[in-house]
């Protein structure tokens, strides 16, 4: 992990577009960030047009005098590749270089992403305004940080995609016969005889192939990646002491592999934006979080885009009440963020996102949204102390997207939302007050407790993983859906769940879902049964639950509670207060609820400077962030 060059402390900012903006408003801006302590900002997302009006003329003038402004200004800047929105030109020119759907229906120029990442065209053109960019700009003092592309997850299926998967496949099995029996290409007459009959999987009459779906899903990370990977490459022979990153989008469209994709940032950076506007809105930040700290490993990741001061809902957007885009903030930080970053620093007079929430609202720095932006960075300066201090978690839910991709294929007995089954166990071990780490089953796994919602795709070598990890004593939580298929979505014949049922003493003759929700016929082998649905069996020294019907949040939480309890973990504590603990003492509090809430806690509040002896009184909306005094950090040293 590499951290921006030349930033100190927590990051704090967010896209700025001062492409869309009269000169003036530039200045106002910068003395607008000063005072609210904003000390990086991304620029140049969406400014391919501007930055190039036509092609091969590049009009980098006003960019020039942003950046030295904003160098002036004491205000860093993490200048992007303008790749996720080629320009009209771009698009006339090269009508080959548009998306096409799985329908055959090619899309045009009039949003953003209107692209195909493997036409040679766009990749040569991304190439050319990234070492443009590159070759200007590497020895600007504003210079902290590369941020290629936006949100990487367009897909297309046309004829160079379909090259392109042929390419990948040929390398990734070596031989047709080990594709046709990856896919199970014998069912429906599908065996192929010759790469040229393979395609991406466009509409068809019927259902189609899950293996070339789901083989599809990884062949576009893996190209997407490689898109990235050219651009990284070219800024890095250009300034090879500027990290370089991209912002990872979350949502069940994203054909993106996070986790492999992190070995090839310099900077685990992430977008969240949580859809419920109640308390699920904070249990889905907690959720984000943990999974941006797992796809770095654990080490210090940064929220580079949220926010301010909308919930946007499926139905409508939705105000955040004051003080809630602090606690969501800190929350990100509490779990392992660098800092907040949020999209956009000052609301546009027009386009699509026209209404999308800014820390310069439409009203203008007169507002409440921008007063809470100034506490924020207030806030945000207090925290630099507790930076690198590990988040303690002793419990891990696995986290897979080759099994999201999988269970998402048609076919199915009843559809099923993976990430929406692990976020049911994440948020029922947040309600619970117990801290998680995400993790992927070929990570060490130190943790007490390890939960597998839905985990669809098991290979051998992970099965093997869980049976030595539960038999060495650790406790395992599996859902209904986990070890059915191997790592092609091959069914593991012989009774479900294929890959487990040593583990958790169970065999399910069938799956048996309803209207009424998920269940199964499940003979017990060795298991004893601990209340309908939910079975328990010793293995090893470990213990290995199994949960064979869909539970809701309620006796999900107590069978989650008793599991952990079960593996020594405390488990307990008041719904809506979050309380993230990290290593040396520290401790954030943040309370969700309308109510005053006591804790147990020691130390001293940085933001504040109040000292806690015992027990931490935080009012309804309020938080607080504890530093351990030296004598709590002698006593934890003499336990440890």
């Amino acid at each position: 992990m590499r951290w921006p060059k030349g930033v100190s402390g927590l990051c704090y900012g967010g896209d700025y577009n001062p492409e869309q903006w009269f000169e003036d408003v530039w200045r106002e801006d910068v003395e607008l960030m000063r005072r609210a302590g904003v000390n990086l900002v991304n620029v140049g997302v969406f400014a391919w047009s501007r930055l190039e009006p036509e092609e091969g003329h590049y009009t980098f003038g006003w960019l020039d005098r942003v950046l030295d402004l904003l160098a002036d200004g004491g205000v860093k800047v993490a200048l992007a590749t303008p790749t996720a929105s080629p320009p009209p030109w771009f698009s006339l020119a090269y009508p080959d270089a548009l998306p096409v759907r799985g329908d055959g229906t090619r899309l045009l120029h009039g949003s953003r992403d209107t692209y195909c990442a493997s036409a040679p065209a766009y990749r040569a053109a991304c190439r050319r305004i990234a070492g443009a960019l590159a070759e200007r700009y590497a020895g600007h003092p504003a210079l902290a940080l590369w941020h290629v592309h936006n949100e990487y997850g367009t897909v297309c299926h046309c004829d160079h995609a379909a090259a392109a998967f042929r390419g990948w496949l040929r390398k990734e099995y070596g031989g047709l016969d080990a594709l046709n029996d990856a896919w199970v290409s014998a069912f429906w007459s599908q065996h192929y005889s010759a790469w040229e009959q393979i395609f991406p999987p466009r509409a068809t009459q019927y259902l189609p192939n899950p293996g070339q779906l789901l083989d599809f899903r990884r062949f576009w990370s893996d190209e997407l990646l490689s898109a990235y990977v050219e651009q990284r490459d070219l800024l890095r022979e250009a300034t090879p002491d500027v990290p370089i990153t991209t912002n990872y989008v979350i949502g069940g469209w994203v054909p993106v592999d996070h986790a492999r994709w992190a070995r090839e940032v310099d900077l685990v950076a992430i977008d969240h934006y949580p859809t419920d506007a109640g308390l699920g809105a904070e249990e889905q930040t907690a959720f984000g979080a943990d999974l941006a700290r797992s796809w770095a490993g654990g080490k210090p990741w940064l929220l580079m885009e949220t926010a301010p001061n909308l919930v946007y809902t499926p139905e409508r957007m939705h105000a955040k009440e004051p003080g809630r885009m602090i606690r969501h903030s800190l929350s990100h930080v509490a779990r392992g963020s660098r800092g907040a970053m949020f999209f956009q620093w000052r609301a546009p007079r027009g386009g699509a996102e026209r209404y999308h929430s800014a820390l310069v609202p439409h009203a203008g720095p007169d507002s409440r949204v921008y007063r809470e932006a100034v506490r924020l960075g207030d806030c945000l300066s207090r925290l630099t102390e507790v930076d690198g201090a590990p988040i303690e978690a002793s419990v891990a839910i696995a986290w897979d997207a080759a099994s999201w991709w999988a269970l998402q294929a048609p076919g199915m007995p009843m559809e099923v939302d993976y990430a929406a089954e692990v976020q049911a166990a994440h948020r029922a071990l947040w309600r619970a007050g117990v801290t998680t780490d995400l993790v992927a089953l070929t990570d060490p796994l130190p943790h007490r407790l390890l939960v597998l919602p839905a985990h669809y795709l098991l290979s051998d070598d992970a099965a093997a993983a869980i049976r030595a990890y539960v038999a060495g004593g650790g406790h395992l939580v599996a859902t209904y859906l986990s070890g059915v298929a191997d790592e092609h979505g091959r069914i593991r014949l012989g009774g479900y769940p294929g890959a487990l049922r040593d583990v958790l003493g169970v065999r399910v003759e069938e799956f048996q879902p309803s209207p009424d929700g998920w269940a199964e016929l499940v003979r017990l082998a060795g298991a004893s049964q601990v209340r309908p649905g939910v079975t328990r069996h010793g293995y090893g020294a470990g213990v290995a639950w199994y949960i064979s019907a869909r539970l809701d949040d309620g006796a999900y939480q107590d069978v989650l509670t008793e599991a952990a309890r079960g593996a020594g973990v405390a488990a307990g504590g008041v719904p809506g207060v979050e309380v993230v603990r990290r290593g040396g003492g520290w401790v954030f509090a943040l309370n969700h609820t309308d109510q005053a809430h006591e804790i147990p806690a020691e130390g001293v509040d940085v933001l504040t400077g109040v000292a806690v002896t015992g027990v931490l009184t935080l009012p309804a909306g309020a938080y607080a962030v504890l530093r351990p005094t030296p004598d709590l950090a002698e006593r934890r040293a003499e336990r440890a």
